[in-house]
């Protein structure tokens, strides 16, 4: 006989120990059981071993909205990250609660027992399975197993390593070393600076130019405030300031993204002095926030190339050569390790088999019920966080409004709840961002409608609203009980 359980966590990264938490706190009287196809938790703060990896968004508001971050740096490293991730899961008793090595290899909705039949595999390719009612699945964005890697002509020919970050060998010593780091996102301008204290040489080398923003690692505000007021006052007051400010910026990119850009750029020419070709290098030929803003602390990437320390090159790439990289331009750039800080595969509900009384769904056929649920799957809910804040500013409203959907049923005898989109939406892709990671993978991905609550709107005072205050029992939500779904079947 399947064990069962009242809720499934699918994840114990970053999203995953929060939604258990939530879970605990608002609905005690639910069973539950987290699974988690690697061998610890953690999930990218576990998984990404690069040098230098640290958040690319403030702990107040990468944090959970339930624990506060005291840490002097609000820009942190992984580690700290994955400290704070395994002392939540530690305060609030999760750790019993989780399946280590429990790959999701398939989930099927059994309509007439109003429940999901989970199949999982162990690190030994044994299978089992399980069933839950509901099912959160925290399982991420990207795919641990696999970066993006594009097709570079001559690969085999280069004589050094090529590394790919997400798959970074342990102890492995760049000191010394002719770097090419192939990127211009986080990761790119994370290694970068890192890297330069001790290789030879580090170049970035870039396609086209990505927005990048500095800021100090440290919150001034935040550490005071922790002086003069109990934790969790400082904490909230912390929050709700970047909050607050991050939605400043944001809208003020969309409104007048000229400005903005002209700011950007202002404070990066400060930097590398006036010299420096800043419009080749750092002026993209999108808007500021068109694609994710990169966040450099303490302008550390500048610093590492005032000094001489890397470079910048921005060219398109013929082919790999044995001393490294031949540019279409016709140099080469020596190099003894090529880093391709070239992206992630991008998934939706850790792209596992979904199906209904056992036929096959496709995800991409589904519309985004406020961006947090697909039409016609019912008791699911997916935990895709934010592309212009913090991701666990949504991770966090997502798993509350997961624990208000089952609260909802409990209280009223309901045992299933299925979003159903009109016919007459019109699709959209499933967010207005225009990310390489995102526009790849488009016709994988769930659609978004032309209306609410079919869009994914990307913005927190909006869901906060909608997902926690507003009322369940309206045309997108279809709910049913055991006796409708007995007389159904008859």
């Amino acid at each position: 006989m399947r064990e069962h359980f009242d809720t499934l966590i699918v994840g114990a990264g970053l999203s995953g120990i929060g939604a258990a938490c939530h879970h605990r706190r608002e609905c005690p009287t639910r069973s539950f059981v987290v699974v988690e196809a690697r061998s610890q938790m953690g999930g990218t703060w576990d998984l990404f071993r690069y040098p230098g990896i640290r958040s690319d968004s403030d702990m107040h508001t990468l944090g959970y909205d339930f624990k506060p971050w005291t840490d002097g740096k609000a820009i942190a490293d992984g580690p700290a990250i994955l400290r704070y991730i395994k002392d939540t899961a530690a305060e609030f008793g999760i750790e019993d609660h989780i399946r280590y090595n429990a790959k999701v290899v398939s989930q099927d909705w059994n309509s007439a027992q109003a429940h999901w039949v989970v199949t999982l595999i162990d690190a030994a390719g044994k299978t089992s399975s399980l069933t839950a009612n509901f099912i959160i699945s925290a399982a991420g964005y990207y795919k641990y197993d696999e970066g993006y890697n594009p097709h570079f002509d001559g690969r085999d020919d280069f004589k050094g390593d090529i590394i790919h970050p997400q798959h970074w060998p342990e102890n492995y010593d760049t000191s010394g070393k002719r770097i090419i780091v192939i990127g211009s996102g986080a990761t790119a301008v994370t290694l970068v600076p890192s890297l330069a204290d001790t290789a030879e040489h580090v170049t970035m080398l870039q396609r086209s130019p990505t927005w990048i923003a500095t800021r100090p690692d440290t919150d001034k505000v935040a550490n005071f405030l922790r002086k003069i007021l109990p934790e969790k006052t400082a904490y909230k007051i912390t929050r709700t300031k970047n909050i607050i400010y991050a939605r400043y910026v944001y809208n003020m990119a969309q409104k007048k993204p000229k400005k903005t850009g002209e700011y950007l750029l202002k404070q990066i020419s400060k930097e590398l002095g006036p010299d420096f070709d800043v419009e080749t290098h750092f002026t993209p030929t999108y808007n500021p926030w068109d694609q994710r803003l990169c966040l450099v602390p303490n302008a550390d990437l500048f610093k590492s190339m005032k000094a001489g320390d890397a470079s910048i090159v921005t060219d398109h790439i013929d082919r790999f050569v044995s001393e490294g990289v031949l540019l279409k331009s016709g140099e080469v750039l020596a190099a003894d390790l090529i880093i391709t800080a070239t992206g992630l595969n991008v998934i939706v509900a850790g792209d596992t088999g979904i199906s209904i009384d056992g036929a096959p769904q496709n995800i991409g056929e589904t519309f985004g019920y406020r961006g947090l649920m697909f039409s016609d799957i019912p008791n699911m809910v997916s935990i895709f966080g934010y592309t212009n804040a913090s991701w666990t500013l949504r991770a966090d409203l997502i798993s509350r409004f997961g624990c208000r959907l089952m609260n909802h049923m409990d209280a009223n005898g309901l045992d299933s709840v299925t979003a159903r989109a009109p016919d007459d939406l019109i699709p959209r892709q499933w967010v207005d961002f225009d990310a390489g990671y995102i526009t790849r993978v488009a016709d994988k991905l769930p659609k978004q409608g032309d209306r609410d609550p079919w869009q994914n709107r990307q913005d927190y005072k909006f869901d906060k609203v909608t997902l926690m205050k507003e009322a369940l029992d309206h045309e997108g939500l279809e709910f049913a009980s055991s006796k409708v779904l007995v007389e159904a079947a008859e």
